[in-house]
């Protein structure tokens, strides 16, 4: 069975899709067969990896709301052993009509048992919220990275994400776990990013992913090509961070399957 892992942060612009698009691109460039969803109503996984939202007409969207089968919304993607089930301008309302389904907490997961299977990996980018859709991606999901930004606001609202996670744990998901936390936006020069890997360092000890990822013009330039940056500057500093995190996953997957 393929595990799952929701990206999340309800603090928005922390690197939560580009480490989610990249991580998955570099694990399926690995040889695992890997699905990214995208349930960020902003649609940015979706447009990262070369998709117009405009245009999709199949989307995660009918999956979640209108109980359409998973397996025919999702698209192949530019990367080898990388699909994409995405999301179009409707994912904006779902927050809301999720509200009136029945056990809405629980409709992911449900969606995603028929699929689950077919895969090394489910990769979720959840959206820079607490609410249900994120709350769907947890109850469904075995993990959770948490991408931190190296900034003096990176422990705001941390907290409460934590509180989340646990009470899902509690009430819907009691194998749910803390995957890891990844550093993003490091500068080696600046002292507050120092500070605050430090300060993060101490709250999640080795949960912290030993790679961070640092600033870099290349990283961000890569979703408006709509390409991971594997594909679109392999070469640069940011493409060889996230080859060496998503090795450093896994590692940690293969030394925790023995």
């Amino acid at each position: 069975m393929g595990k799952i892992i929701a990206f999340s942060n309800q603090k928005g612009g922390v690197g939560k899709t580009t480490t989610c698009v990249n991580v998955a691109a570099y694990t399926a460039a690995a040889g695992k067969k890997v699905l990214l969803v995208d349930i960020d109503p902003q649609g940015n996984a979706t447009t990262g990896l070369g998709f117009e939202k405009s245009a999709i007409k199949k989307s995660v969207y009918g999956v979640i709301i209108n109980d359409e089968p998973a397996k025919d919304n999702i698209l192949s993607t530019a990367v080898e052993n990388l699909d994409i089930l995405p999301a179009n301008i409707d994912l904006a309302g779902a927050e809301v009509e999720l509200v009136l389904k029945k056990n809405r907490e629980q409709v992911m997961k449900n969606a995603f048992a028929e699929i689950k299977g077919k895969y090394d990996y489910i990769f979720i980018d959840c959206p820079p919220s607490l609410g249900l859709l994120t709350v769907n991606a947890l109850v469904c999901a075995n993990a959770v990275i948490i991408p931190i930004q190296s900034e003096f606001y990176a422990m705001e609202g941390l907290s409460q994400l934590i509180n989340t996670i646990n009470l899902v744990k509690k009430h819907f998901n009691r194998e749910l776990e803390l995957e890891g936390v990844v550093l993003t936006m490091y500068d080696s020069r600046a002292l507050i990013s120092r500070q605050i890997a430090e300060e993060i360092k101490r709250f999640f000890k080795n949960k912290v992913f030993e790679i961070v990822i640092p600033r870099n013009i290349r990283l961000s330039e890569a979703p408006s090509h709509g390409k991971p940056i594997l594909l679109h500057d392999p070469k640069s500093n940011g493409a060889r961070a996230y080859q060496a995190l998503t090795e450093e996953f896994l590692r940690r997957e293969e030394k925790e399957n023995k």
